[in-house]
């Protein structure tokens, strides 16, 4: 058992799936809406979801919450192969998730890397996706970006001195405070940047949020991405970046509206 930065009691356990020992947290009423979060690059359970009052703001509504370290992050164990972290192969770990606790469709909200992972899935498997948020990431999904090269330079050099490019170095500033294995992140980056073809995003059905602060210059063009998809609708978040977006109040007001729009998880 732990507590959330708020004292809410939550449970955590692990789950074995495809060779990976992958750490999750369970959090509101057991029979409650399912919500499964899905974290971003170099992140956490605590640092995405526990710390900035996710788990508490929708648990304390009566969802059910459910989180994961992805493979080779927090307290899941790690992989130094890229084809490890294939969009596919995270999202299939998601869904191991629900599995485990007798879940047959949940709300997705997948941050950044999480988000492009949430949105493979609701491609593949949209049996298992009743909507989407989509936070930190724009037309990223689709036309990628063009800066990860450095971060991976920036993640395997012992001397962050040597870092010039600000994306990586702030990449690299985060993975070091998060405490993760730099090498697996590095694999990471070269196997979880597979884009989505527009084609294949039109055929996401499920009601979608897409969520970017006006600052954010890593997740591409909210309204591009919101263009292809036939029910997507866009939150901007005022004066944030992509490191603050996601503990923003005004997101977190917005998230549960959203849900109450898109409906219940048959």
């Amino acid at each position: 058992m732990m507590a959330d930065r708020r004292g809410e009691a939550a449970e955590t356990g692990h789950l074995d799936h495809r060779g990976f020992r992958l750490r999750w947290l369970a959090a509101g009423p057991e029979h409650g809406e399912p919500v499964l979060l899905v974290h971003g690059f170099a992140s956490n359970i605590e640092t995405n979801w526990v710390n900035p009052g996710w788990v508490q703001t929708l648990s304390s509504q009566g969802r059910r919450v459910l989180a994961f370290d992805h493979r080779g992050h927090g307290q899941s164990s790690r992989s130094r192969n890229a084809e490890d972290f294939a969009p596919l192969e995270m999202a299939a770990d998601a869904t191991a998730l629900l599995d485990h606790f007798g879940i047959g469709k949940a709300h997705w909200f997948g941050y950044s890397m999480g988000g492009r992972v949430a949105a493979f899935a609701a491609v593949a498997m949209p049996q298992r996706v009743a909507s989407l948020c989509l936070g930190g990431i724009g037309d990223a999904l689709v036309k990628g970006s063009g800066f990860w090269g450095p971060v991976r330079e920036a993640l395997l050099t012992d001397d962050p001195a040597t870092i010039t490019d600000p994306k990586a170095m702030m990449f690299r500033k985060f993975a070091d405070q998060t405490g993760s294995d730099r090498i697996a992140l590095a694999a990471c980056i070269e196997g979880s940047r597979a884009n989505l073809p527009e084609d294949a995003v039109r055929r996401i059905t499920a009601p979608t949020l897409i969520a970017v602060g006006t600052r954010d210059d890593v997740a591409g063009d909210p309204h591009r991405l919101a263009a292809l998809l036939p029910r997507a609708e866009v939150l901007s978040i005022e004066g944030r970046d992509h490191m603050l977006s996601v503990g923003d109040r005004q997101f977190k007001a917005a998230y549960p509206a959203f849900l109450a729009r898109a409906g219940h998880a048959p």
